[in-house]
């Protein structure tokens, strides 16, 4: 069975395809030993570290792009905790991950604010000219 996902934050968006294997996980067609920074990869491999035995029999292959560094790590640790618990199908999974973080499970839910008016933008004002 094959399970594809995806997960955001900011302007990240990561796609995971989660299928049976031998436990290889792979970002943008790379071993995901391969990614540095440490602590993105850390943080991309969070899913697995909450729950020992689920890696050793899928295999996860996640295309990123946008946002920066840890903005696609978190898109990439969102997507994969998707993939699983959609592919297990299992309640305990997500109730465990639920438990740990919920952004495991849920996107970043912030919008930009709307514009308002005496300014270009939200929050900026137009300049004041004294002379």
């Amino acid at each position: 069975m094959v399970t594809n996902t995806s997960g955001k934050k900011k302007t990240a968006i990561a796609r995971a395809t989660v299928k049976e294997g031998e436990g290889r996980v792979r970002i943008n067609s790379k071993p995901v030993e391969l990614v540095e920074p440490e602590i993105s990869r850390l943080k991309m491999l969070e899913p697995f570290r909450i729950v020992d035995d689920v890696r050793d029999d899928v295999d996860v292959d996640v295309e990123v792009s946008g946002g920066g560094i840890t903005g696609q790590a978190d898109a990439v640790r969102t997507a994969i905790a998707r993939g699983l618990v959609q592919h297990s199908g299992d309640a305990e999974l997500r109730d465990a991950y639920m438990e740990f973080d919920r952004s495991l499970l849920v996107n970043d839910v912030r919008q930009s604010e709307p514009k308002k008016w005496g300014g270009p933008g939200a929050r900026a004002r137009y300049q004041k000219s004294y002379r």
